[in-house]
């Protein structure tokens, strides 16, 4: 019954990540690949190569998924690259990066949207599952988002594994808050839940002194909205197809 239960979202994963792909081409690439012009000193002008292409598809992946999750936000992940086929389109070469990348991620996580309705032993279903979606982008999207928001390349950012650990820690402490706030009715739990979602804020996430970029504050600021909202797009289309999977196939959290 649990392997029915987790392939049935997986199935729903899937798909929601094959219906995200045009979905981030169509907003988030092109200011991404504005970024790489000023941050490669070639505004007006793509970057090329393979090189560019992969930077792009990490970046994109990363600002739909979660920011610092992606390790290959930065440059020196891009190394191995150059092992892409030379002479192959850019554009064909970042679509098919994205689509696997965003089948990989929204197959993950809505396993992990299945496994927290089996650990919390509520059912995912069509009526609720905006719901869950939005609890999916609260946790992973929005509240990161409010210490980290979604960053262009050549924006200024403090070191990746301290900025990793904080977003470990917002998302878990999160994902504890509501479970609390929304299935504990004890005056207790409301108070531990308010306490978890204000910590990692209270404490602050890592940030450099000097943020100096040659990206303009216009296409920064539109990039981080653009990127949550895409974020949001994923995580309720993601909530409503698991739901509709359990009810369709039958299959319940027990």
């Amino acid at each position: 019954m649990v392997v029915r239960f987790l392939l049935a979202a997986l199935v729903a994963g899937l798909f929601v990540g094959v219906v995200m792909t045009p979905v981030q081409y169509l907003g988030v690439v092109p200011l991404i690949l504005q970024a790489e012009e000023y941050e490669s000193g070639t505004a007006g002008h793509e970057a090329a190569g393979a090189d560019s292409g992969r930077l792009t598809e990490s970046r994109q992946v990363s600002a739909m998924f979660g920011g610092e999750l992606v390790l290959a936000h930065d440059h020196e992940t891009a190394v191995g690259a150059e092992d892409e086929a030379a002479g192959a389109s850019p554009f064909f070469g970042r679509l098919l990066g994205t689509l696997s990348a965003n089948i990989v991620a929204g197959g993950g996580f809505a396993l992990i949207l299945a496994a927290a309705s089996l650990l919390t032993g509520r059912a995912i279903t069509r009526s609720n599952g905006v719901l869950w979606g939005l609890a999916g982008f609260a946790t992973v999207g929005l509240a990161p988002a409010l210490g980290l928001p979604p960053e262009l390349p050549a924006m200024p950012a403090a070191d990746l594994f301290e900025r990793q650990v904080w977003w470990a820690a917002v998302v878990a402490l999160t994902a504890a808050a509501l479970y609390l706030l929304v299935f504990q009715r004890e005056i207790w739990a409301k108070v531990a839940g308010v306490v978890l979602l204000a910590l990692p804020h209270v404490v602050g996430a890592p940030h450099i002194a000097d943020l100096t970029s040659p990206v303009p504050p216009t296409l920064a600021a539109e990039f981080a909205v653009i990127s949550l909202a895409t974020a949001a797009a994923f995580w309720v289309l993601l909530g409503i197809s698991v739901g509709f999977v359990m009810d369709r196939f039958g299959t319940r959290a027990a």
